[in-house]
């Protein structure tokens, strides 16, 4: 399946020219004279100020925040948590407890999209932070493995519903200036929940019973997120479609400025023109002209996971450990390097463009995984074979978050239609947990069968793949309107 970039249509148009020809026409003048009021509007006005829209999205990314710090919790406790439970030495109902979180994010997933358009963007933040306080206050008092794998599986449908909602509520309510930026947010709250989950674990090995601390904290910035957003702003988008136009309003000029109220509401009256969102069937997903951007998102977000980075965060600490390293200080530089590429991410996402981010990150995850590849054979290294190992995963890390952690959420919401938006995402996003709950279940069997050699040259194999198929099929969205997009991916009905 070949995009070709040539597709795009390099000359910008205007709103005037993506108007139906019937729309200009001498029948329709008001439609012209509304165009022509936006135009001057947004030269007279400028963009809209991002500081309106700040405090809304940074609530919202309380949401991945959860998300990385769920992703992470099990990690250092892991061994805590098999003695105490009394199934330590069973590396399958290890995975199970690490699985478990996934299997349930993939069923929440599945109803991420009806739950959105539904009861509308702020409620679904609300719903999805109820399992999630349910499931952490479960794992938390919980004395046997039935009741963590329970508590694991409520947390999860929460996590499940969150990053396809934090993605289109970000995407929704920020002005066009600063999404990208907006957008890279959601990333970094995520690393900062993963480097929170390092930091919360690291006394359990004086504490064994500290585990449960770990999850009790986590009930806390859920319980913030419900409150925070009953004061957030709902969806304009989401308002506008289900027909309340005066609330749309109201919330533009609330995220947007009284200025630009004007223009956002005449642009999104346009775009909506003809989408009914609640008449997609999922044929139309998987088998329809709607299926070549689905196949794209889903194959994205595969090979995010196979190329062995979520096995990196849930097991690091174990891995650590074997190749003689303390993981305490292991797993804060692999935070740190998280974090620090993502933030450089967030600069350069609007320069040097999404398809290069993600080419060259997934080049760059190849080579650290063949250096950890070769760092577990080269023996007679000694104590290179440890700075071998740590540095190769530093930079496999560091060279995710460059790319592969950040564009593929950032790319959902552009080369979708807003027609197919949520159904779409929640499509893709359970794909990302299908592929995630088998790597976190398989990787420490895998880890026993096949040695640390073996299986990272497997997870290099599947960073190569990714390279070639981002190369071969991703086009950029760089500078690019969603109309624009949409001409390029989608064939003509």
């Amino acid at each position: 399946m070949q995009l070709s970039p040539n597709s795009f249509v390099h000359k910008r148009m205007s709103p005037r020219d993506l108007l139906p020809v019937t729309a200009v026409g001498d029948d329709d003048d008001s439609s012209v004279r509304l165009l022509n009021g936006m135009e001057e509007d947004a030269g007279a006005n400028g963009s809209p100020s991002w500081k309106l829209s700040l405090p809304h999205v940074l609530v919202a990314t309380i949401s991945p925040f959860l998300f990385g710090y769920h992703l992470g919790v099990v990690n250092e406790p892991l061994e805590s948590i098999s003695i105490d439970l009394g199934f330590a030495g069973n590396t399958l109902e290890e995975g199970l407890v690490v699985s478990m979180c996934l299997g349930g994010a993939f069923v929440g997933c599945l109803f991420s999209g009806l739950i959105a358009d539904g009861i509308g963007r702020r409620r679904a933040f609300q719903l999805t932070a109820l399992p999630m306080i349910v499931g952490a206050c479960l794992s938390a008092s919980t004395s046997s493995l039935e009741g963590m794998l329970l508590g694991r599986f409520l947390v999860g449908t929460g996590m499940g519903v969150g990053p396809p909602v934090t993605s289109l509520y970000v995407a929704e309510v920020s002005p066009p200036s600063v999404r990208g930026t907006y957008g890279s947010l959601i990333q970094i709250a995520t690393c900062l929940g993963l480097l929170a989950a390092i930091f919360m674990g690291i006394p359990v090995r004086e504490n064994m019973g500290w585990w449960r601390v770990c999850f009790w904290v986590s009930a806390v910035p859920a319980a913030f997120l419900a409150l925070c957003m009953e004061f957030c702003a709902e969806s304009p988008h989401w308002l506008h479609k289900r027909g309340r136009v005066a609330e749309a309003e109201d919330e533009f000029e609330r995220l947007l400025g009284g200025p630009h109220l004007k223009s956002a509401i005449a642009e999104l009256s346009r775009s909506d023109r003809g989408d009914d969102g609640e008449g997609v069937k999922l044929s139309e997903l998987l088998y329809g002209r709607h299926f070549k951007v689905v196949f794209l998102g889903s194959m994205l977000f595969a090979l995010q996971q196979l190329s062995g980075i979520n096995a990196l965060f849930y097991f690091s600490s174990i891995v650590f450990k074997r190749a003689g390293v303390p993981s305490d200080t292991a797993n804060i530089c692999v935070g740190v390097a998280n974090l620090s590429g993502s933030i450089i991410a967030m600069f350069l996402m609007d320069k040097l463009g999404r398809r290069v981010l993600l080419f060259g990150s997934f080049l760059g995850m190849a080579l650290a995984m063949g250096l950890q590849a070769s760092a577990a054979r080269l023996h007679f290294l000694g104590s290179g074979t440890m700075y071998l190992s740590v540095g190769g995963t530093l930079m496999f890390v560091f060279t995710f978050a460059l790319g592969a952690g950040p564009v593929p959420g950032l790319l959902l919401p552009e080369i979708f239609p807003n027609k197919i938006r949520a159904k779409a995402m929640a499509v893709c996003m359970s794909v990302h947990w299908v592929v995630n709950f088998f790597v976190g279940l398989l990787f420490l069997r895998l880890l026993e069968k096949l040695g640390v050699g073996v299986l990272n040259t497997i997870f290099a194999t599947f960073c190569l793949i990714a390279a070639a198929f981002v190369k071969r099929n991703v086009v950029e969205t760089k500078g690019k309107s969603l109309q624009e997009i949409e001409i390029a991916l989608l064939p003509p009905e």
